[in-house]
């Protein structure tokens, strides 16, 4: 794999934020999808990497039923902070795609959390697989990383696949009423290391 085209483009959130990344593609990577790797501030030795799943409700249209826009948004700026890359994997849907996922909302509307909704239709509780992230870390020229994550998986992947993880660096907790049962479901299937509040 290596690095394709580099771009700069000004981002402007929706909250008035702005920063400045170079866009990163890629020729060979292994699932042939077409990630992008955003520079973010200076990128040092070890630069802090957030791995964030495209999310076109959350992302983009600003769905209150996940914490996917809020996170992305957080990401950003922090990663502009320190210096580092945001990886913008397309594997929506925690890997099952657009459709299932609206598919899973319809099932959830019914009473099934998102981890159930999943197995219903026949998926994984988590399909994604971040091979294809490790090897846009390597074709950047990064070996070592601070990640930015509540989630456990993100951290066994890259290791499996020779990144190293110096430090993993939570993300805030991004909690409202709409999106609650989904984050509770996160903490309980799949350990993810989010502080919720108390169930009253």
């Amino acid at each position: 794999m290596s690095v394709r085209t580099r771009v700069t483009v000004p981002l402007r959130f929706a909250d008035g934020y702005e920063t400045t990344a170079g866009l990163v593609t890629f020729n060979g990577l292994t699932d042939g999808k077409e990630h992008l790797a955003l520079a973010l501030g200076t990128p040092g030795a070890v630069p802090l990497v957030r791995l964030h799943s495209e999310c076109l409700t959350g992302d983009v249209f600003g769905s209150q039923r996940c914490d996917c826009g809020p996170q992305l948004r957080e990401s950003v700026e922090r990663i502009t902070g320190d210096g580092g890359y945001l990886l913008y994997l397309r594997q929506e849907g925690r890997g099952i795609g657009l459709y299932n996922k609206l598919d899973t909302y319809a099932l959830q509307d019914a009473g099934l959390d998102t981890y159930q909704a999943n197995r219903a239709l026949g998926h994984g509780d988590d399909q994604r697989d971040y091979t294809a992230a490790a090897q846009m870390l390597t074709a950047l020229g990064v070996t070592t990383i601070d990640l930015l994550t509540n989630n456990p998986d993100k951290v066994t992947q890259l290791r499996r696949n020779h990144i190293s993880v110096r430090e993993v660096v939570p993300t805030a907790v991004h909690a409202s009423p709409a999106n609650l049962r989904y984050l509770r479901a996160k903490v309980a299937h799949t350990q993810h290391t989010i502080a919720l509040p108390a169930v009253h």
